[in-house]
């Protein structure tokens, strides 16, 4: 029986490699800082940081990385008895550079990392039973043998009656190409309750350079609670059966992006594990997704993703001094 309480995310956690210069290219960095990244994990730190219960399910390396990246788990209060650690295989690491023309810049060093080695036998399907929100991204479905524990554990969630949240977190570089990334981030689409598209994820999904509400309404799907698309410094689009809008984000002044939607999607999740009634009630929704967004712009303030992960105190200061 899921625990009326408790946010479970699972998939991959690893190290972002980041400059020490900002606005290079990843040849031109003088030097990169190690920053503890991957967006379920960041989620669920998140949520935590917000005085939330959470979990993280996923597979590192029996390495230093691995156990740094467990630790970091334990400090936040995130649960990490899902946390399985692989001797023959490395923690994924990442290098990540936002460049002067405001482009990010992607180079992974995975082949295979721990992460995509994550089989269904390893599953701690104790805790996934234990979720009332299990949340998933979609750079576990790239490989064998995770795409096939990560489809089990989706699952067994819904079979212990969680809503299933889905954020695709598109990161092309990963896939064999564009066409298998859309074909495999639909794949799984009509199984979730709750899905979070960035505005570019909708232009790469439905083909369309707009965020007008019949382009994101062919992202639709009848099994959906509630369909979001984030639009940056502008807020996000909500739709559900029975309602759609928008809601404002509030001005702040940006530093790094980095960790911005999972920060949103974080304390999204946080009000909703409490109370899901808010998915039928548009005044309560709106008030769960200004206090997301304010999440995630108080994320845009500082470098990195979980050290500016925001407290719960900061989302309500931020939101009253508006």
């Amino acid at each position: 029986m899921a625990d009326s309480k408790m946010m479970v995310s699972f998939g991959e956690m690893l190290i972002d490699f980041v400059p020490t210069a900002s606005g290079v290219s990843l040849a031109e960095a003088p030097g990169f800082l190690k920053a503890p990244g991957g967006a379920p994990a960041n989620v669920s730190i998140a949520v935590a940081r917000l005085g939330g219960r959470a979990a993280f399910i996923g597979k590192l390396g029996d390495d230093e990385f691995g156990r740094m990246l467990a630790a970091i788990l334990r400090q936040n209060g995130v649960t990490d008895a899902g946390v399985v650690f692989d001797s023959g295989a490395r923690t994924a690491l990442a290098f990540v550079t936002l460049r002067a023309d405001g482009e990010r810049e992607f180079m992974f060093y995975r082949n295979p990392s721990a992460d995509m080695l994550l089989t269904e036998q390893e599953l701690n399907l104790d805790i996934i039973k234990k979720a009332s929100v299990f949340h998933y991204g979609s750079i576990s479905l790239i490989a064998e043998p995770c795409r096939t524990a990560h489809l089990r554990a989706m699952e067994a969630a819904k079979e212990a009656g969680a809503i299933l949240s889905y954020d695709p977190n598109l990161r092309l570089p990963l896939w064999p190409s564009a066409e298998v990334a859309r074909e495999q981030i639909l794949s799984i689409w009509d199984q979730a309750d709750i899905i979070k598209v960035s505005d570019v994820e909708l232009e790469f999904l439905t083909g369309e350079s707009s965020v007008e509400d019949e382009v994101a309404m062919k992202l639709w799907r009848d099994n959906l609670k509630l369909l979001l698309v984030t639009i940056g410094e502008k807020g996000c689009k909500y739709y559900t059966k029975d309602f759609k809008g928008t809601v404002d984000s509030f001005k702040v002044v940006q530093v790094d992006t980095t960790g911005a939607g999972d920060a949103f999607v974080g304390a999204m999740l946080s009000k909703l594990v409490q109370d899901l009634s808010a998915l039928q009630d548009e005044n309560k929704l709106r008030e769960v997704l200004s206090f997301a967004n304010a999440g995630g712009a108080i994320t845009t303030t500082k470098k990195g993703a979980i050290p500016s992960l925001p407290t719960e105190g900061e989302v309500l200061n931020l939101m009253q001094g508006a």
